[in-house]
């Protein structure tokens, strides 16, 4: 199903179906020619040829004219074995597609490339509310990265994985509250004292007892109950499968000229392209990975996961035994925060206001299912949670990168305290030397929520003789969200970070590259 809506972004001049007489579309290009050739008819073969002239010398677009927007799902079984919960073999899936594209009113000209990328989200913020976030930065410049890279001449295609978002998340998987942790075991011992059950965790990102902190009011109206899936919802490699649907979605609907898409990882994304990247996947559920990397052009890891082991590992102690994790809305303010030691006023503005409000807007409205009535003190008036699932990660380290065969691009905040700015270095280092184009970038006062990042005061005028990078001499930096889409922009069409294939790079506070 391709539920296609055209959306003008403002920048052209859409595509009204009332404009098809219009000489100056396509359609009305059409008829004039038809109406010419009609009137030329007498004259026999000349007025064939001029006929034939007109038509050759149509204008077409070098660059795109508008943009538009559409979503639409991606039907699927859930492979035997996929799945950690074997209850889930067998079952009925969709994968929630947003794709916004470039639009050439009058044709892409023959000699103008497509290009296709596919952006995969991280741990708890799906889809459109990571790539496609509504609002403008303190210059009126819009945030989406989607859109500017459609306004670029670039089709971006932006599944919701497996679990989040418009995205399947099974009845008795994230749907069900009851699905969410419950107190863990008394200290020292196996046994549970508690009728509904206990929990354990391997990871603290999976806090226990949610079911008693985030769900008390609304909708378990201070009870707990047993869990309907008793154990982690997905693997990594769970989500490569949704990674190999999307490429090959976009390649099938964008029809790049090079016959490949760009594949851009944020944060907890960057773990599961990293891992559609391992040619020597061995899962058997997940053959031909070596096809699958040919048909990547190049890479892009942004703030990204990294470390831990090859394939999956147990825990010493054990998995993590609930499928559910709930945030707040206070989480995405944690997710902005900068590194202890840098200072809020040395970068004034790096949260762009009502940014965050708009985001969590966003993810209440694409949640899908029950999540934004859940949440809050009173029973009438949820706060709504963002629901994300528990997972094992593997499949991106040293080992793996180590392998890497396809251009990457690194980038990271130089003030993220999520993950730290370390972790993008490591990443570019353990590449191997046969990937000479590759690039290391990273963004002072930028914080894991870099993407959607501006700057304000004097802060967002470079320096006297300097320029941001990305924008014209003379005019103010919009911040680390530009730097972003100006660097993804200049890696997909040109392969290269400000004019270089390859190397580290700082963009200090005022947006100037070192």
């Amino acid at each position: 199903m391709d539920g296609s809506s055209p959306e003008s972004d403002g920048s052209g001049t859409g595509h009204g179906a009332a404009r098809w007489w219009r000489p100056g579309t396509a359609a009305g290009r059409r008829w004039l020619v038809i109406g010419v050739c009609l009137a030329l008819g007498a004259a026999g073969l000349g007025g064939l040829v001029a006929a034939d002239r007109l038509w050759s010398a149509a204008p077409c677009d070098k660059e795109p004219t508008d943009i538009t927007t559409s979503d639409y799902t991606l039907d699927f079984t859930v492979q035997s074995g996929a799945m950690p919960d074997p209850q889930f073999n067998g079952q009925a899936a969709k994968l929630h597609m947003h794709r916004v594209q470039p639009v050439y009113e009058h044709g892409r000209c023959s000699g103008t490339p497509a290009r296709a990328a596919v952006l995969i989200h991280g741990r708890a913020i799906s889809g459109s509310p990571a790539f496609d976030l509504k609002g403008k930065d303190q210059d009126g410049n819009k945030l989406s990265l989607q859109g500017g890279l459609a306004r670029a001449g670039i089709d971006t295609f932006v599944p919701d994985l497996l679990g989040y978002g418009e995205s399947t998340r099974f009845t008795k998987g994230l749907d069900d509250p009851h699905n969410a942790s419950l107190r863990a075991y008394p200290s020292g011992s196996t046994t549970c004292p508690y009728a509904e059950g206990c929990d354990r965790t391997h990871n603290p990102i999976f806090p226990l007892d949610q079911q008693g902190t985030r769900l008390a009011t609304n909708p378990l109206a201070g009870k707990r109950y047993a869990h309907s899936s008793s154990m982690r919802f997905a693997t990594t490699d769970t989500w490569v499968r949704d990674v190999r649907q999307a490429i090959d979605d976009a390649l099938a609907k964008a029809k790049p000229t090079s016959g490949k898409v760009t594949l851009l990882g944020y944060s907890l994304g960057g773990n599961r392209v990293g891992r559609t990247l391992y040619a020597a996947n061995p899962n058997p559920l997940l053959p031909n990975s070596p096809a699958y990397v040919a048909k990547v052009d190049r890479a892009v890891f942004v703030s990204s996961f990294f470390g831990g082991t090859k394939e999956e590992a147990t825990p010493s102690g054990g998995f993590v035994t609930f499928p559910l994790v709930l945030g707040t809305r206070q989480a995405l303010d944690a997710g902005a925060a900068l590194k202890a030691g840098t200072s809020e006023a040395d970068c004034s503005g790096h949260v762009i206001l009502g940014s965050l409000d708009e985001q969590w807007k966003e993810l209440m409205q694409t949640d899908g299912g029950p999540g934004r009535k859940w949440g809050g003190t009173d029973p009438n008036h949820p706060d709504g949670l963002m629901r994300s699932p528990t997972f094992s990660t593997f499949g991106w380290n040293d080992e793996v990168a180590g392998q890497l065969s396809v251009p990457a691009l690194v980038m990271q905040g130089a003030d993220d305290a999520v993950i730290t700015p370390p972790t993008a270095t490591r990443i570019y280092d353990v590449l191997p030397a046969s990937v000479t184009n590759k690039v290391l970038v990273q963004i002072k006062c930028a914080s894991h929520a870099l993407p959607n990042e501006g700057c304000s005061g004097s802060r967002c005028m470079p320096p006297s003789g300097q320029t941001a990078y990305g924008q014209a001499a003379g005019t103010s930096w919009a911040g680390p969200h530009q730097t972003l889409q100006a660097a993804v922009i200049e890696w997909i069409t040109k392969g290269t970070f400000n004019g270089s294939a390859s190397g580290k790079f700082t963009v200090d506070r005022n947006g100037v590259v070192s």
